[in-house]
């Protein structure tokens, strides 16, 4: 079956982004013009999904208000000559089906992602994390393929030194890394001391994934913090294989916290054609950048 559906998990309350999060959620943060949320659509749609299933919470409602439309903004920048952006406006939420799915309590990935069976149903789906941002859509891309083409679950991963690699998911191949960058995988290991790490490569916050994960969701006991662990469950389906990695080689901005925000905005908008060349300019005349661009 064709990987079709993908789930963004968006239910979280973004506290390391408090007091702003009070009021925004963490999702619709600009990067640049343009939240973090939709770049993410952007992104699947890119790998031919067509039906996004949004995990969020109903205590966060400007994440359904952003997809409403909008008329009455569309007609003033229809009147001011500002097409372009109304056409942009016009086009949220239009390109792709859009479904809502709600985690009521903070119990971890697991269980968010549990959360969306009903509204994925029993097909492939992939597993996209807001705080992560890709360059393009061609990992994701390839992963949906590996899927089709093994039946199994596939992640994104990419290489860090090794005396980083007790921070993350660690993957633990059971071959070696094909010349398209495919690697079968044993199992995963959740921040794993660097001396009995199975590997130096992490999982980069996308998945794609078959339905049966929704089963072995359900069988995870929560951890010590009560959380239901994505992992735990991955762990499973590469017992039962078949299970794959993809190496990842598009450019990734972690924008999970200020620091990691703030820089992917900054990156990001250098490579913009729109403003890249006035902010270069700013920073040089400010000091601020020596040469080149960040990264």
């Amino acid at each position: 079956m064709q990987v079709r559906t993908a789930l963004i998990p968006a239910a979280g309350f973004g506290t390391r982004f408090l007091p702003a999060t009070k009021a925004v959620p963490k999702e619709l943060l600009p990067i640049i013009d343009t939240p973090a949320l939709q770049l993410i659509i952007d992104e699947a749609i890119g790998a031919g999904i067509d039906h996004v299933v949004i995990v969020t919470s109903r205590a966060k409602p400007a994440i359904e208000a952003y997809f409403q439309p909008a008329p009455d903004v569309i007609a003033k920048l229809r009147d001011s000559g500002r097409d372009e952006m109304a056409d942009r406006l016009e086009r949220i939420g239009v390109d792709v089906r859009i479904s809502f799915a709600y985690q009521e309590q903070a119990l971890g990935l697991g269980h968010a992602v549990g959360c969306g069976r009903e509204a994925v149903g029993d097909v492939p789906f992939a597993v996209l994390l807001p705080d992560e941002l890709m360059g393009d859509s061609s990992l994701l891309d390839q992963m949906a393929r590996v899927c089709e083409r093994t039946g199994g679950g596939v992640v994104g991963v990419k290489p860090v030194p090794w005396d980083e690699v007790d921070r993350y998911g660690v993957i633990d191949p059971s071959g070696e890394i094909d010349a398209d960058g495919v690697v079968p995988v044993r199992t995963m290991v959740e921040k794993p001391p660097v001396d009995a790490a199975p590997s130096n490569m992490i999982l980069i916050g996308r998945y794609v994934l078959t339905p049966d994960v929704f089963d072995r969701i359900a069988e995870v006991r929560p951890g010590a913090v009560g959380e239901i662990q994505l992992t735990d469950a991955l762990q499973a389906q590469a017992a039962a294989g078949p299970f794959h990695a993809v190496v990842s080689k598009v450019d990734r901005y972690d924008t999970g916290n200020p620091l990691g925000w703030l820089t992917a905005v900054i990156e990001l908008a250098l490579k913009d054609a729109r403003i890249g060349a006035p902010l270069r300019t700013w920073l040089t005349t400010r000091d601020l950048l020596a040469s080149g661009s960040p990264g």
